[in-house]
């Protein structure tokens, strides 16, 4: 019995990981403008620019992920969640690098 299951704890060990993987590419596809657009105020913010249009943009970004998000998909059109929300614009510059005016 115990010859059967020498390599199981790994096998079960790289399934767990794919699913990890594949929901965070999921996760990614839908809110990863989000999240950049956060970043990208936050890194604003802290070299003294104002990140109001990231903040914006990160709120857009989030609203138009909610409603692909709120739509019914089934295995012949998965993908195409993952498709509109990737294609969406957005250039994520914000105030475009200008100073803030004290």
């Amino acid at each position: 019995m115990r010859k059967f299951q020498s390599g199981q704890g790994l096998v079960e060990y790289l399934i767990i990981a794919a699913l990890i993987a594949v929901s965070a590419i999921g996760v990614y596809s839908f809110f990863g403008k989000t999240i950049r657009n956060q970043v990208a105020g936050l890194s604003a913010e802290v070299s003294g620019q104002s990140a109001s249009g990231q903040i914006s943009q990160a709120s857009d970004a989030a609203d138009s992920a909610d409603d692909i998000a709120d739509k019914n998909y089934n295995l012949g059109s998965y993908d195409s969640a993952a498709n509109s929300a990737a294609s969406s614009s957005g250039s994520g510059s914000g105030n475009s690098g200008q100073p803030v005016q004290d």
